[in-house]
Formats: C-alpha cells, structure tokens, sequence
C-alpha cells in the first residue's frame, strides 16, 4: 500500500471510530478542505468541523472505499449515515474525496456530493423541490458555517 492510501485509511478509519484527533493528523496545520456545505475552511477550521460533526453526529456511521493514492493525489469513496439533528430525518450521503499531499500529509481535501439530493433527504419536501436553488443552498452553507464558527469560538479556537 502506498503511503498516502494509508494516509487516507487512517483518516476514514479514524473517522470511524470518532477520532478526531486522529484525524486532524493526517492534516497539514495549514490544510485546506472545500466541500459543497463548508467552502475553503483552512488549518483550524477544517479539523474543527470534523471535531464538530462527530461530536453532534451521535449516530453517525461511516463506510470507506476505492482508496488511491500516489505521492501527490488521492482519492476516496465514502458514505455516511446519520439523522440530520435539525430536523430529525435520516440522510445517507455519498461522497468521493480528492486529495494532495505534502510530506505524507493532506494538503488539500475536496469532497464532492450532490447538495440537492442532501437537502432532499436533510430538509424533506422543501429540499427535494428548492435544494436545487441557490437560496437554499445558501441558506444551508450559512447555517451549517454560522454553526461552525460558533464551535470555533465555544472551544477557543479563534
């Protein structure tokens, strides 16, 4: 296994278990993440949002696949599950990660997932007719980053 692809493992295994820490490792201290919820978080904010959603995420589960990796780039497949805590419904959400490296750390992790079908299954009627809308969609990057940036601040990270 290439270096990276246990990079990559350790990161989603982590994940799994609800280790955060674990996996703000396999982060370099400036990482970027981007993601369609969470645009160009870097450094603190992008290992506080995992920290974040796995301590809300009470009965979140996470699956992983199809890592690659070689020195520069990865790439992975990963699903999780969990009730959306606003509402209250229950999402299965996939999603493929790309990934860089430096020095056997991520450098740069973009996770990519239809926000649409999200909301369809997060929000329920509403999201499944205006998920498509920018409205919606901005309503929710808004919540979901106001949400963090209040993490942030309880945990004295900023």
């Amino acid at each position: 296994m290439h270096p990276n692809e246990e990079v990559i493992t350790r990161f989603y295994t982590a994940f799994q278990n609800k280790d955060h820490q674990t996996m703000a490792a396999c982060y370099d201290d400036d990482v970027e993440f981007s993601d369609p919820v969470f645009r160009n978080l870097r450094g603190v904010e992008a290992r506080a949002m995992w920290q974040m959603l796995l301590e809300r995420g009470t009965d979140l589960t996470i699956t992983f696949s199809n890592v690659k990796a070689t020195d520069d780039t990865g790439s992975a497949d990963w699903v999780a599950v969990y009730t959306f805590s606003k509402t209250k419904r229950r999402v299965r959400n996939v999603i493929h990660a790309d990934f860089q490296f430096k020095d056997n750390k991520i450098v740069y992790h973009r996770d990519s997932f239809d926000l649409w079908k999200w909301a369809g299954m997060a929000l329920g009627p509403v999201g499944k007719l205006l998920g498509f809308t920018p409205f919606v969609q901005g309503k929710v990057r808004a919540e979901a980053n106001l949400t963090l940036e209040k993490f942030l601040k309880k945990h004295n990270l900023r």
